[in-house]
């Protein structure tokens, strides 16, 4: 393996550089924003173009969270189906959420039309592979309510699945057209180039030590000077610390591993041919891409173990030799894991912390595009907007029972499930 061990191949690919610069000083800002990820930067692009001035801060690199390290499905909607998230939030909010998300990769896409962002995108939709026939019962439910409102989703008989895959592993799968795949650090980077061309400043390697408020304004310390503002985005996501109280506590944290091969030329043209990016229906699911230069990227729950020739590549390899017997020996290139933020519900959630404190936190492994409509959405409401308008009910802090007794029995379980798939 090439490379430092953990440093993404969408890191070390991305076209588009880390326009970040380092903090030195106090600041005073309408917007102060934690967190240089999908719904950070969405924020600042959106608020700096409605004429606020607005200060990033990013605690490592642009993207070093999950924006940077995530498998760059750019999927519509939810893990839940549209009937279910209706039936959580209720009818009127629930349709509304399921519109605004089922249009949210037209949006990012159109981003990265207007600004140029080299982010390796591709238009050709993904697939939800049938992993069994009960994994294919779930599927024809979805499609038939994806279908009875309008969305350009059908399902693939096993044959179809099989051509569009080059694999005969799957019962059948789902495609949604509506999607696609991108390189998931390029965007980042792109977003903060963006935002910074409107205005933001962008500052990295800046870890914030505390909030404190002093009565409408908000005081954002950091060891190399603060910042003023009056509303403050906490979007750290998966990533959030002890920095507000009980923010930890909302989620558990699930690590999500990827292995790369290197680039393997006519090989691969019968994988994905169209290219379109695949995850599973398996309750420990995998995901599958093919990337411009013809590497396989294939990926699962569960953190990375071991180096070159470790258990995360053994597992890797074997997958691969299962679902594409002719493929023979592949070599790895790049390997690692990023984190995600579950919750009980499966769905985002957006809580008001304090008087002009947000935080968008949640995304259940659905970050790209629900983490650029909400960061537009919390612009919008920085910018003079109602909480009725955004696409969730606000909340306060809700924690989830036992996180860190959950995040260790997941850990155990996705450890045993790359031994036991990669004999």
């Amino acid at each position: 393996m090439t490379g430092e061990p953990g440093i993404s191949l969408w890191d070390a690919t991305a076209r588009e550089v880390d326009p970040g610069s380092p903090l030195d000083g106090d600041v005073k800002a309408d917007v102060a924003v934690v967190g240089g990820g999908y719904t950070g930067l969405s924020t600042a692009l959106h608020a700096a173009q409605r004429g606020l001035s607005v200060c990033v801060l990013e605690a490592r690199q642009i993207g070093h969270g999950g924006s940077g390290r995530n498998v760059g499905l750019l999927n519509a909607g939810l893990w839940l189906p549209p009937q279910d998230v209706r039936a959580r939030l209720g009818e009127r909010l629930g349709a509304r959420l399921v519109d605004i998300l089922g249009d949210a990769p037209a949006y990012v896409m159109s981003l990265i039309e207007r600004h140029q962002i080299r982010c390796e995108l591709t238009r050709s939709g993904t697939i939800h592979a049938a992993h069994s026939p009960k994994g294919l019962r779930d599927l024809e439910r979805r499609v038939s309510e994806w279908e009875r409102l309008g969305a350009p989703v059908r399902l693939l008989s096993g044959d179809e699945a099989s051509r569009l895959i080059g694999s005969d592993a799957f019962f059948g799968g789902l495609l949604d057209a509506r999607a696609g795949t991108l390189n998931p650090m390029g965007y980042v980077r792109g977003l903060a180039r963006a935002a910074k061309a409107a205005g933001a400043r962008i500052h990295t390697g800046v870890e914030v030590s505390a909030l404190r408020r002093n009565g409408t304004e908000w005081t954002v310390e950091t060891g190399h000077g603060n910042v003023s503002a009056s509303k403050v985005v906490l979007a750290t996501n998966a990533y959030s610390g002890h920095l507000w109280p009980g923010l930890k506590a909302t989620f558990v944290p699930i690590d999500f591993f990827q292995v790369a091969t290197r680039p393997l030329g006519p090989r691969v043209a019968g994988i994905l041919p169209e290219r379109q990016g695949l995850w599973d229906t398996g309750t420990i699911m995998f995901s599958l891409r093919r990337d411009a230069e013809n590497r396989l990227i294939i990926g699962s729950m569960g953190s990375l173990i071991g180096g070159a020739g470790g258990l995360s590549e053994r597992w890797a390899a074997r997958q691969l030799s299962r679902l594409f017997p002719s493929l023979g020996p592949v070599e790895f290139e790049r390997a690692w894991h990023g984190r995600i933020a579950m919750n009980t519900e499966h769905m985002p959630r957006i809580h008001r912390l304090d008087q002009g404190l947000y935080t968008p936190i949640g995304y259940n492994g659905r970050g790209i595009a629900p983490g650029t409509v909400f960061g537009k959405a919390i612009a919008d409401l920085i910018a003079g907007g109602d909480e009725a308008d955004l696409p969730m009910p606000v909340t306060g802090v809700k924690r989830e029972r036992m996180p860190g007794l959950k995040a260790g029995f997941y850990r155990a379980v996705f450890s045993a499930n790359q031994v036991i798939r990669s004999i």
